[in-house]
């Protein structure tokens, strides 16, 4: 298949050297490499997952999602059979050789959450173009919350019993 062809069936080249043969496509929430020895299709939850796995690699982050979000993931998790969202806390548009990411985490307390948030681009723009070969162009992070230590602390609980007599 010729650029020309290629270009015309909706393929470009992912890198200036088009004597590699590498193509990337873009078909239906997928990003799919295209070589002289067949295809390879990248789902945008894989990318997403990627993305998530790679952030919480990194010390200081508590939790992944914004306030909603994982208030219904903590209501899921208790439902017999449903297991939790990996993705939960990320966003991902994934182009034809690039992807943008967008993630939501909650911090633990003492972590300098711009320290924080470079480390996580870094780690997150490092393992999706190694897993995937895409260019990460942007990683935006929304950082939604501070994880207090005395979070973590039981409430008291309320007492049951009759509240008249």
């Amino acid at each position: 298949m010729s650029q020309d062809e290629g270009r015309r069936e909706g393929a470009v080249a992912t890198q200036d050297r088009p004597d590699e043969g590498l193509r990337r496509a873009r078909s239906g929430g997928a990003s799919e490499l295209v070589t002289s020895g067949g295809r390879t299709e990248i789902a945008d939850v894989v990318v997403a997952k990627i993305a998530s796995m790679a952030a919480r690699e990194v010390g200081g982050v508590h939790e992944m999602g914004a306030g909603m979000s994982r208030t219904i993931g903590s209501v899921k998790e208790r439902l017999p059979g449903v297991a939790a969202d990996p993705t939960q806390g990320v966003g991902v548009q994934v182009g034809e050789r690039q992807a943008a990411i967008d993630i939501d985490l909650v911090v633990d307390y003492g972590a300098s959450i711009p320290d924080l948030a470079n480390a996580v681009r870094s780690n997150v723009i490092g393992q999706v173009e190694h897993m995937c070969g895409l260019e990460v162009v942007e990683v935006d992070i929304t950082v939604d919350d501070i994880h207090l230590p005395e979070d973590d602390r039981e409430q008291p609980e309320q007492p049951t019993g009759p509240r008249v007599l």
